[in-house]
Parts: C-alpha cells; structure tokens; sequence
C-alpha cells in the first residue's frame, strides 16, 4: 500500500527540473524498491540558509559524503533533522533538482527565511511531586551574531536536599575561533530553604541560607559525537548560623559526554544514547573551604520502533572529603526511586549512590521500574525498588509510583513537564 501511495506521488509531482522521462523512470522505480530513486547519483548538495556558517564540521562532512552517493529520501530526511535541531528552525524543506549530467541530480536544504525573535522563551521544568510540592524553571535567550545571552528563574525542590530558588544568568559563545570550541560563563544566585528532616538529622550543621556561583568552562568537540566541557566553579554560601563567616567550594570541574543517534522519528526504528562521566575538585590551591573530590557517571540508551519504546538508564557516583551539601546526592525524586521520598532515604544526602531504571512505553502509555541505592558508609547501604504507571508525551508526564516494600505503602504522583 505504501508503494503504490509513493508510486502515485511521484506519478503527480514531477522531480523537480527532471524531464517527463525521468519522472516516469521514478514511478517505476517506486514498485520495484521503497528507495525510488536509486538509480539517481548525487551531484552536489548545498544548503540555503543565511544560518549555514553556523553547521557543524560533523554535519557538513555528512553533507559531502552525499556527493556521489545514490539518492536516498529517508537519508536525505535524516540530515534535514539534524538541520532543524542545529540551526533551531522548524522546518528544513528538502528540493531535488535535474543536475548538469544526465542521471544526476542536485539536493537543497532549503531553509525559510524565518522572522527574527528578539526572545525565546523556554519551560525546562514545570513539575508537581505530591510529597515535594511544585519545582519549576523558566528562560529567555536571545542570540546575537554568534552570542547567546540568556536568563531564568528557579525554585526547585527535586533535584538537591534542599529548595533552592532564585536566578540563573548564561552568556554562550558558539564558536571561539573554530566550530569546534565554545564559551560559556554561567552565573547562579539561590536562596535555600530546608526540610524539617533536614534540620533534625543535621542539627543545623552544614546548612547555609544562599549561595552565589560563578562557572566559566568551554567546550571542545574531541570528535563527533564525543564532547569534553573543562573549567572551573567558584562558589560562596553564608551558612545558617547568625554570625559565621562565609564559605567557599571552589573546584576545577570537567564533563565528558558522548551523544549518538540513529534514525529519526521519521524511521520505522530509532536508537538514541547518552553517555556522560563528570568530575569536580575543590583545590586547596583555589582558596577553597571545602577539599573535596566529586565523580559522577551516567548513561541512557533509548529504542523505538514503531509504537513501542523501551529505556534503560544507569547512574553511580561518589563524594569524598568535606564537601558542601549542594555536593551531596540525591535519591526519591522524579527521576531517581520514583515512588520513595527523598527525605525517607537520606535527610542530609548521600556521598555514593547507584541506580538503574527501566521504563517501557506504548504510544503514550508508560510502564516503568526503578531501583537504587543511597549511602555514606558500606554498611548504610541497603537497595530499594519502585514501580509505576502514567502517560508520557513530548516531556508531558502524569504518572503515580510505588515503593516496593513491606508494611504501609503510600504512592507518589507525578504530573508535568521534566526535561
């Protein structure tokens, strides 16, 4: 059926410059192979775009090794994605043109011309945990020839021990001299409120009442899809106590992070992986309170085909020496043991954890199941399990969790946006 729809598109809409003959040779090309055209070669590819300085060294070598290939439609849809997700535009259209030698042809990414936004806008998390409360995060950016300026607003109370809100500043440079290389500088201003289990299992040792980071790093592209982020973090928080000093966690910090995909939700089949090792540490050398070591791994392999999704995800890492809480890790939240409550696990956090999820989904029904483990020393150690249900669409999520164990189980729900 799929064939002869094809069959009958290519029969209505002629190859775009190609004469009357070659758009009957397409049509019947298309009842023989899903690949209509592969009897075309590939003369050139080019790229309408004023954006076209800003693609990739990655993404311009798949252009070239086009030339030459045989036309391929569902390879040719693939780039245009990855156009789309470079240039952030929302359309890339994909023209084929009769080329200079018969039986060849010429491929244009055409990108519209789009009117320029002096802002965008962008919800990174808007999300209700009913043991938690509300947690949200908001930005605008505008980018100027090359440079990103952006600025948003937190309140969090997921991601670390404590609530944090307040604001969070970034200046981007996309290309520092080679595509290769970028700047960032990141400046977070919070203010911190703790949860009465907190207080109790800390005795007000260790809790500060606002923190100021300021975090330059730049990134190098090693090699596609391999990245490398390197620089350092300066922090100062005024802890709670009336009177005491402020402190200071400053540290060398550097991410390795490695992205591949194949496909596209355009495929029958897609594979998408996520990769990244971290590791910060607060130097002496630097001035710093807090003589600490930070090392964190994590991955995230996703698989769909047709309808059906399955997701693996794996996490571990580990604390040592005095590090601030901020620094500490977390487990019984939205992403990790969902189903437990944080405070339940660990009141003041943890320096190792490790976790493994598996989620399974439907079009957009959701199957998932956690579990993990949480703890300060060998001996504390004690892995738990979660399972749960929802719906999950385009980073929408409603869903409800359930902590495996004995005795009284109270479950969590979840509902809204959590990229």
């Amino acid at each position: 059926m799929n064939r002869l729809l094809l069959a009958a598109i290519l029969s209505a809409v002629p190859l775009a410059g190609c004469d009357t003959g070659d758009e009957k040779a397409l049509a019947g090309e298309a009842l023989q192979d899903l690949n209509v055209n592969a009897h075309y070669t590939v003369e050139s590819v080019r790229i309408s775009s004023e954006k076209s300085t800003s693609l990739s060294a990655s993404l311009r070598s798949e252009f070239d090794k086009l030339v030459g290939s045989k036309l391929d439609y569902a390879a040719l849809e693939r780039l245009a994605e990855r156009v789309k997700s470079e240039l952030h535009v929302p359309n890339v259209a994909v023209n084929v043109g009769k080329g200079a030698v018969p039986g060849q042809v010429v491929v244009d990414f055409e990108v519209p011309q789009q009117r320029p936004r002096p802002i965008d806008l962008n919800v990174a998390k808007f999300l209700y945990d009913s043991k938690l409360g509300w947690s949200g995060e908001g930005a605008g950016s505008a980018a100027i020839a090359g440079n990103t300026f952006a600025f948003g607003m937190i309140s969090d109370a997921s991601e670390r021990i404590e609530r944090f809100a307040g604001i969070k500043a970034k200046y981007v440079r996309q290309r520092l001299g080679t595509d290769r290389l970028r700047l960032r500088f990141e400046f977070d201003s919070y203010h911190d409120t703790w949860n009465g289990a907190t207080i109790v299992a800390s005795n007000n040792a260790g809790l500060y009442r606002s923190e100021q980071t300021f975090a330059p790093e730049m990134t190098l592209v090693i090699a596609e899809p391999l990245e490398l982020d390197f620089g350092t973090s300066f922090s100062r928080y005024r802890p709670e106590q009336p009177g005491a000093k402020i402190e200071s966690s400053n540290a060398v910090v550097t991410t390795l992070r490695y992205h591949r995909r194949w496909g596209s939700k355009h495929d029958v089949q897609e594979r998408e992986l996520n990769a990244n090792y971290s590791l910060r540490a607060g130097l002496r050398e630097f001035g710093t309170d807090a003589d600490f070591t930070r090392q964190f791994t994590e991955a995230h392999y996703r698989f769909r085909r047709d309808h059906q999704t399955i997701e693996a995800g794996f996490l571990a890492g580990s604390v040592r020496g005095d590090a601030p809480l901020f620094e500490k890790f977390v487990m019984g939240n939205a992403t990790t043991l969902r189903g437990w409550n944080k405070f339940d696990l660990d009141p003041l956090g943890g320096s190792h954890i490790v976790h493994g999820s598996v989620d399974y989904a439907f079009h957009w029904l959701q199957v998932f199941y956690d579990t993990g483990a949480i703890w300060d020393s060998p001996q504390e150690r004690e892995q738990k399990q979660s399972i749960g249900t929802g719906f999950k669409a385009e980073g929408f999520q409603v869903a409800i969790a359930f902590p495996i164990r004995s005795g009284h189980v109270e479950p969590i729900f979840y509902a809204g946006l959590n990229f």
